[in-house]
C-alpha cells in the first residue's frame, strides 16, 4: 500500500464490534454483495463480516462536487480554464505545421484539414468527454484509474483478495445504478468475474493508460515550450534552431527545479493567463477570418474531408498524425475533474475553450489560403505584427502552464498507482495545506526532467516530437473508450444499440487516428512505446510480487487460536507499553508476528495489529477510516485495526498517526462498553490501561521482508523476483519511510518469504 496514515477527526464515529469466532475465516468473496443496514437486522443476529462491523451511516464528504450553487460552479469554471486547458489550448501553435509537413499541395486541402479539425474537436473532446465520459466520474474524480476503481467496486475484478463486506458501507462506496435489469449487463459482469484473463486485461489496461499519461508528461513540456520559443525566429534572423533548443532546455530545467517548492492548485493564478491566451488566439482568428477568406466557413461540410482523402490518398491518411494534435490534453478534462465539477468543466469548454479553438483554427486556415508557402510557421506569421511580442510572451507562459499541469497530473497518477500496488514505493510529498491533490515526487521529477531535456535535444523540432506526442495522446484516449464501453454495458446498463453507436462514431474515429500515428513509428513514434515498455515492466514486476507476497501472507496468517496461545504463554514475558504491528494483510494476523515472538519472547501490555488498506474509491471520510476488532478474551488487550484510504486521500500532517490511532481506539473501547453502566466502568478501566501503555512507551514494528524465489522456480521468475524486484526495493523508499514512522520508535523485523 502506498498511502500513509492520518487524516482522522478527534471525535470520529466508532464502529461497534464484537468478536465472532466464525467470522474471521470467511473471506468477502464468499459473502453476499448486499449487506443489510443495522435497522433491518433481526435482534441478536450478527452479520458475518470479516470484521463483524456495524458501521455508522454518515453523509459523504464530496466537497463541491455535488454543489448546485451557480456562483460556485461559475467560479470553478473560471478556475478550470487555468488548470485543464493549457495543453489543448496551446495546440494551435503547431497543428497546421505538423499536418502539412511537405507543404500544401492543393488550396482546398486547407478546407479538408480545417473540416477534420472541426469534427475531431467536436466528436472527441465535446461529444465523448464533455457529454459522456464526465458522467463516469468516481465520486467526482476522473481518469483511467477512476474508471478501473469503479469497475472493481461493482464487479469483483480486483486481483488482491483484500475486499471486506463492510467496505461497501463506506458512504461513497455505493454506486448509483439504474433500477432496470439487463441480461447483457449480467452476462458481461459474470464473464468478467469468472475470467482471470479479463481481470488481468483490465489491470493491464489501467497500467498501460498510466504509462501513456506519464509519457505525455514528458512530451507535453517538450513540444509546448519548444513550439512557443520557436517564435523568436520571427524577431531576429540570428535565432538559429540550436539556440531555440538551448533556450527551451533552460526553461524546462527551471520548470522542473521549482517543482520542489510546490504549486498550489493554480485556478486563480493561471486562469487569467490562459483566458488572455484564448482571447488572443480567438481574436486573431476572427481578424484573419474576416480579413483573408471568410469562405473557409464552408469547411463545416464534411464533403471537404472526403475530397481531401480522394486527392491525397495515403498521404492524407498519414497527415492525420498532425490533425490529432488538435485534441492533445483532452484526457486532462477528465483526469483533473476531481478539483472541479462536471458542470464547471462543461461550461468552460462550451463557452470559452471550444469557440476560441474553432475560431483560432478557422482564422489560421483563412490566412493559409493566401500564404500557402508559410505553413511551417503558421502560428506566429498569422498574428498581426503589432501583436507579436504580446502573443510570444503569453504563448511561452501558456506553454509553461500546460507543462505544469501535465507534470502535476503525472505526480497524481503515480500516487494513485501506488495505492493499487502497481508502482514501487516512492516518496510522496504533499506541498499544499490548502489544496489536497498537490503532491511532489522527487524521484519522478528528476526522471521527467531528464526525459524532457533528452527529447528536446534529440528531436529538436515540433514536427519530430509531434510523431511521438500523437501516439501518447490517442493511445490513452482509446484505452478510456475501452473502459467506457465496459462501464456502459456493466454499470450503466446502456442499450446495446447506443453502445454500438459509441463504438462506431467515437472509438472508430480514434482507431483511425491511432493507425495514422503508428505509421510514423520509426520517426519518433517509438518514443512513447519505449517509455511505456520500461514503465510497464516496472509496474508489472512490482504488482506481480506485491500480489504474490499478499497471497503468501494470506496463506500463512496466524490463527486466532495461535495468538491466544502466544499471549497467555507463561514463557513469553509481558512488559509495559504499546506495540503496533504494521501489515498490508486485511484478513488476519501476518506470519511475521509469530516470527517475532519466536525470536523475541516478550510482548507489550497492549498490542495493535494495523493494516493499511486502499479502497477502490477516491476518498474515505475520516469518520469511516478506522475499523477495530478486539481479540477475545478482553484480558489479552490485543486489537486488530484496518485503516482505510481512498486513492486520492492524503495523510494529516498536523497529528502523528500513533496519536490518531490511540484516540480512535479509545473511542472504540468506550463505545464497545458504553451500553451498561457497569460495562462503562470496565471500559474506563481499559481506556486507562491503554493510556498507561501509551505513556510507558510505544514501539512500531515493521516487517523487513526479504523476498526470494523458490529454489525450483523458473528462470523468468527468478529474474523478476531476485533481481528486478529486489533492485527496485533496494533503491526506493521502504514502508517505514512511507508510513512516516519515527525512527527512534521503530523496530524492523526481518523474515524471508519464498514465493
Amino acid at each position: 500500500m502506498s498511502t500513509t496514515p492520518g487524516g482522522s477527526k478527534r471525535n470520529s464515529s466508532v464502529a461497534h464490534i464484537e468478536e465472532d469466532e466464525s467470522s474471521e475465516h470467511i473471506h468477502s468473496e464468499h459473502v453476499s454483495d448486499h449487506v443489510l443496514p443495522e435497522s433491518e437486522l433481526p435482534t441478536g443476529l450478527k452479520r458475518h463480516d470479516s470484521l463483524d462491523i456495524e458501521s455508522a451511516k454518515i453523509r459523504g464528504h464530496h466537497g463541491h462536487h455535488d454543489t448546485k450553487d451557480w456562483g460556485v460552479i461559475l467560479r470553478l469554471a473560471f478556475q478550470s480554464i487555468g488548470v485543464v486547458y493549457g495543453d489543448i489550448g496551446t495546440s494551435p501553435l503547431y497543428v497546421y505545421s505538423s499536418t502539412f509537413t511537405d507543404g500544401i499541395k492543393h488550396e482546398d486541402d486547407i478546407l479538408g484539414v480545417l473540416s477534420l479539425i472541426f469534427y475531431t474537436i467536436t466528436i472527441i473532446p465535446v461529444l465523448k468527454y464533455v457529454v459522456i465520459v464526465l458522467r463516469a466520474n468516481d465520486n467526482g474524480d476522473g481518469g483511467t484509474f477512476a474508471l478501473y476503481s469503479k469497475l472493481c467496486r461493482y464487479a469483483k475484478v480486483g486481483l488482491i483478495p483484500s475486499e471486506q463486506p463492510e467496505d461497501r458501507e463506506v458512504s461513497n462506496f455505493q454506486l448509483e445504478l439504474p433500477g432496470k435489469r439487463n441480461t447483457i449487463s449480467s452476462k458481461v459482469k459474470k464473464s468478467l468475474e469468472q475470467s482471470n484473463f479479463a481481470k488481468f486485461a483490465l489491470l493491464f489496461a489501467a497500467m498501460l493508460g498510466t504509462s501513456m499519461v506519464i509519457g505525455d508528461g514528458i512530451l507535453t513540456p517538450s513540444i509546448s515550450v519548444l513550439s512557443a520559443v520557436s517564435g523568436l525566429k520571427e524577431a531576429t534572423d540570428t535565432m538559429t534552431e540550436g539556440r531555440i533548443v538551448i533556450i527551451s532546455v533552460i526553461i524546462l530545467i527551471t520548470l522542473f527545479m521549482v517543482q520542489r517548492f510546490g504549486t498550489d492548485r493554480v485556478g486563480y493564478s493561471f486562469a487569467p493567463i490562459i483566458c488572455v491566451w484564448f482571447a488572443l488566439i480567438g481574436g486573431i482568428g476572427v481578424f484573419n477570418f474576416i480579413k483573408f477568406d471568410p469562405s473557409v466557413a464552408k469547411a463545416i461540410n464534411p464533403k471537404y474531408i472526403i475530397d481531401y482523402f480522394k486527392r491525397n490518398g495515403k498521404d492524407g491518411w498519414i497527415s492525420l498524425g498532425g490533425v490529432v494534435l488538435a485534441i492533445t490534453g483532452t484526457e486532462a478534462m477528465f483526469a483533473d475533474l476531481g478539483h472541479f465539477t462536471v458542470k464547471s468543466i462543461q461550461i468552460s469548454m462550451g463557452c470559452v475553450v471550444y469557440p476560441a479553438l474553432i475560431t483560432a483554427y478557422s482564422g489560421q486556415a483563412s490566412w493559409l489560403r493566401k500564404h500557402q508557402g508559410l505553413v511551417a510557421d503558421t502560428f506566429y506569421k498569422s498574428a498581426p505584427d503589432a501583436l507579436y511580442w504580446p502573443v510570444f510572451v503569453v504563448a511561452v507562459m501558456a506553454a509553461i502552464i500546460a507543462s505544469q499541469a501535465m507534470i502535476s497530473g503525472t505526480f497524481s497518477i503515480i500516487k494513485q498507482s501506488l495505492s493499487l500496488g502497481c508502482f514501487p514505493r516512492v516518496q510522496v510529498l504533499h506541498t499544499s495545506d490548502k489544496y489536497e491533490g498537490q503532491v511532489y515526487i522527487p524521484e519522478m521529477n528528476y526522471l521527467l526532467m531528464i526525459g524532457c531535456v533528452l527529447v528536446t535535444v534529440s528531436f529538436r523540432t515540433t514536427e519530430n516530437i509531434g510523431h511521438a506526442y500523437g501516439i501518447a495522446v490517442i493511445f490513452a484516449e482509446t484505452l478510456t473508450s475501452g473502459f467506457m464501453v465496459v462501464i456502459m454495458l456493466v454499470i450503466w446498463k446502456t442499450n446495446i444499440l447506443l453502445v454500438l453507436l459509441f463504438v462506431l462514431v467515437i472509438s472508430s474515429t480514434e482507431y483511425i487516428y491511432l493507425s495514422a500515428v503508428l505509421y510514423k513509428f520509426g520517426e519518433g513514434g517509438y518514443l512513447p512505446f519505449s517509455f511505456a515498455v520500461v514503465l510497464m515492466f516496472i509496474m508489472c514486476t512490482w504488482n506481480y510480487v506485491y500480489r504474490a507476497k499478499y497471497n503468501y501472507e494470506l496463506d500463512h496468517k496466524v490463527s486466532r487460536e495461535a495468538i491466544k496461545d502466544i499471549v497467555v504463554d507463561s514463557n513469553i514475558r509481558r512488559m509495559g507499553g504499546l506495540a503496533i504491528f504494521y501489515s498490508e494483510l486485511a484478513h488476519g494476523i501476518p506470519p511475521i508476528f509469530k516470527h517475532y515472538v519466536d525470536n523475541v519472547p516478550a510482548l507489550h501490555s497492549v498490542i495493535v495489529f494495523v493494516s493499511i488498506k486502499s479502497l477502490p474509491i477516491s476518498r474515505v471520510a475520516p469518520e469511516e477510516r478506522f475499523l477495530f476488532r478486539r481479540v477475545k478474551p478482553n484480558e489479552l488487550y490485543v486489537f486488530r485495526c484496518v485503516v482505510r484510504y481512498g486513492y486520492t486521500d492524503v495523510r494529516n500532517e498536523k497529528e502523528s498517526f500513533e496519536k490518531i490511532l490511540v484516540e480512535n481506539l479509545k473511542n472504540f473501547i468506550q463505545y464497545d462498553y458504553g451500553t451498561e453502566p457497569q460495562q462503562g466502568r470496565i471500559g474506563d478501566d481499559d481506556v486507562a490501561k491503554l493510556d498507561q501503555a501509551w505513556r510507558t512507551g510505544i514501539v512500531h514494528l515493521v516487517g523487513e521482508n526479504e523476498i526470494v524465489s523458490k529454489p525450483r522456480s523458473s528462470i523468468g521468475k527468478k529474474f523478476l523476483i531476485d533481481y528486478a524486484y529486489n533492485f527496485m526495493k533496494r533503491n526506493l523508499k521502504q514502508s517505514y519511510n512511507v508510513f512516516e514512522i519515527p525512527h527512534e520508535k521503530m523496530l524492523k523485523v526481518g523474515m524471508t518469504y519464498e514465493l
